[in-house]
């Protein structure tokens, strides 16, 4: 007899959000260890020093003292600027931590947080018009750059991301319509 498999349960739609600005950049992550291991990552990988991503891990390692307040576990957020994707007509890289309910007001000197556009219950019209005033006013991250690239939806209750981008948003990243014989 096959295991039994639980239905999961459901979160309830109506529940708080933030939307916060999508930073068009490459994904990375520092892991932080109950022992004070000190790893840093891409979207995909480990990476070092030496493999590295954009030079994300070598500016990690070189703020490793600061980065070690975040605290044991994993910390997620955008590597982006000079030389990473939109650029923003920075002259530098920069980290943006994610988890904008846990570091907006106290995170490491090193990083930024990505920046928060609402907060509250679901709403459909509230994330329509976080990408209006974004198209409108341009980017929160770097006020001035006019090509934002759009907004991340964090759901609490679900515990899952989504996002919705300003260009192509219909499109789909990869060939899977081909793949799954779409």
């Amino acid at each position: 007899m096959d295991e039994f498999k639980p239905f999961p349960k459901i979160a309830r739609l109506s529940r708080e959000i933030f939307i916060t600005e999508k930073i068009d950049g490459t994904n990375a992550s520092i892991f932080i260890g109950e022992n004070g291991e000190f790893l840093t990552g891409s979207r995909t990988r480990w990476i070092t020093p030496k493999d590295d991503n954009y030079g994300f891990s070598k500016w990690a390692h070189e703020h490793k003292d600061e980065l070690m307040s975040l605290g044991v576990g994993h910390h997620f957020g955008e590597w982006w600027g000079q030389g990473i994707q939109r650029n923003y007509g920075l002259d530098k890289k920069v980290f943006s931590l994610f988890n904008v309910f846990l570091w907006a007001d106290n995170h490491p000197k090193c990083c930024l947080v990505v920046p928060t556009l609402y907060r509250g219950i679901f709403d459909t019209k509230e994330i329509e018009k976080s990408i209006e005033c974004l198209k409108n006013s341009g980017s929160f991250a770097v006020p001035g750059f006019m090509r934002p690239e759009g907004v991340v939806i964090w759901h609490t209750a679900a515990g899952i991301y989504f996002k919705k981008t300003i260009e192509k948003d219909e499109e789909r990243k990869s060939n899977i319509d081909k793949v799954i014989g779409i």
